[in-house]
Order: C-alpha cells, then structure tokens, then sequence
C-alpha cells in the first residue's frame, strides 16, 4: 500500500491527496465495496481473467508448423542459415577449401556457393511464405473480432438508449398523457 504524501500538490496547488478518511480508504483501496459485501470490485473480477501468452493465430500457427515435417525442415534451415554459426562455419570452410583443397581460381568452390546461394533463397522464399500466411490469417482473426467486438458494442449502446429512453419516460413521466 501506498502511503499517501502530505506535501503533494497538483499544478494549480490544490492537495491531490483524498481529504476526508472515506476518500483515503476509497483511494488505497480499503474502502468498502461499493457493489456491497461478497461481490468482487471490477479490477478484481478482472484480474481473474487469464491472459493469453499469444494470440490464437501464433499458437495455431506454431501447431500447423509443428505438425508438418518439411517444415521443420526448413524452419531449422532458415534458422541456422540465418545465424552468426552459419557465418563462422562458411569463414573457416571457405579458408579451408581456397588454403587446401583447390587453387585460384576456385572452380568448384564457386559452383558449391552458387548453389548453396540458390537452395537458401529458395528457403528464404519458403519463409516468406509462410510469414505471408500467418500475416493474412492474424488479420483475418483479428477482423473477426473486431467485427463481433463492433456488433456487441452497438447492441450495448442500443440498449442503454432504450433503457435511459425509458428510464426518462418513468421519472418525467409519459408525455402524452
């Protein structure tokens, strides 16, 4: 709990602190419900709720990808590929080949890198792919809710006017009488 401080002042020099012992209670949270005993407070209710770690694309997406051996495959490919390993192991390969294996001009090392070059862009395409579904398929959930959080929220306003309407018409009472 916070402890409130005496001198705290706002910019026009008016305390910010609560000033009688309800509004003290009220604003450490000691205060009593005001939905009365045994009834939870909304920041508790909503602190019930659980929290998803990620959104339900990823975790399908994460899933469909786990399922598929090929894309492991590749998923790992990639991985590495693009990878300070990849890097170091090509730096020590290609030192050994030009020191040991093959003089100048290096025929058969360009032939190796040139399709090398042409395997991992294909895998790079791969994962372009991929991040393209999961993008479209993310925009099409979140489009989803949305929509529904829109049509929920239109509904709620719609009933509050209907109810202020007739809460208006009880407490002034009906016009056409």
């Amino acid at each position: 709990m916070v402890n409130p401080d005496p001198s705290a002042e706002s910019s026009d020099g008016s305390p910010t602190q609560p000033e009688t012992p309800e509004q003290t209670r009220h604003a450490a949270g000691t205060g009593d419900n005001p939905a009365g005993p045994g009834h939870k407070t909304l920041d508790e209710k909503l602190a019930d709720l659980p929290i998803p770690l990620h959104n339900p694309a990823i975790v399908e997406e994460q899933a469909r990808r786990a399922s598929d051996i090929q894309l492991r495959i590749a998923d790992w490919i990639t991985g590495f590929a693009g990878s300070m390993k990849f890097v170091y192991l090509h730096i020590a390969l290609f030192t050994l080949w030009m020191l040991f294996i093959e003089k100048s001009p290096w025929p058969t090392l360009t032939l190796i890198v040139s399709l090398e070059a042409i395997f991992l862009s294909t895998f790079v395409m791969i994962g372009q792919n991929r991040q393209a579904a999961f993008q479209q398929a993310k925009a099409d959930r979140d489009f989803t809710q949305q929509e529904l959080e829109l049509k929920t929220n239109t509904q709620l306003t719609r009933e509050i006017d209907r109810l202020t309407t007739e809460l208006h018409q009880r407490l002034m009472g009906d016009a056409t009488r």
